[in-house]
């Protein structure tokens, strides 16, 4: 591609970014419930289009919207995980009675990990794994709207899930008190 081809897509994803930044933004806002975390988002957003190789996308005003209600989820998700561990009671197990806190305290750091092996992942695996798991989408779907094949999609999400696999196999990193033991 030439470098002028680069820069009419630069200047026509810029046109359809500013187009449709109100809508993205107003979508972000009804998710996280504020206007300044969703104009940081949306700006984090162009940033990583802006940075990443090009693209091809038939309908980029509908794949921005997609991506920064993806982006809200993410935001919400990572925001969301630690507040459910520190607001949840202990965890309770088979009998009905309450876990030891450790317990409480390896979960928090096995969703730790799992969030920051999301995050390390690249962003259209990324993307793929929550399309799949969060919004319910059929790996048919998201090739389909990627423009990938389905095999590319499983390939991409045997990655993500072995990553996230793999950052729970890690032994844990926090320092437990002599004489607990480990259930």
């Amino acid at each position: 591609m030439s470098e002028t081809d680069s820069d009419s897509t630069r200047a026509r994803f810029v046109e359809v970014f500013l187009a449709q930044r109100g809508r993205m933004e107003a979508l972000v806002s009804r998710r996280v419930g504020c206007r300044a975390t969703a104009s940081d988002l949306v700006q984090e957003l162009f940033l990583r289009f802006w940075r990443r190789p090009e693209v091809k996308v038939e309908a980029l005003d509908t794949y921005l919207l997609r991506c920064a209600g993806n982006l809200a989820i993410d935001h919400l998700r990572s925001e969301g995980s630690r507040e459910r561990v520190a607001e949840a009671s202990l965890p309770v197990d088979e009998t009905g009675l309450a876990q030891a806190p450790e317990q409480a305290v390896e979960i928090d750091h096995d969703l730790q990990r799992i969030e920051t092996a999301l995050r390390a992942l690249p962003e259209r695996t990324r993307q793929i794994f929550l399309l799949n798991r969060i919004h319910g989408c059929k790996y048919a779907e998201i090739a389909s709207a990627m423009q990938l094949s389905q095999s590319s999609v499983e390939k991409h999400m045997m990655r993500a899930l072995e990553a996230c696999k793999a950052s729970v196999a890690e032994p844990a990193t926090f320092i437990r008190r002599p004489g607990s033991a480990r259930r």
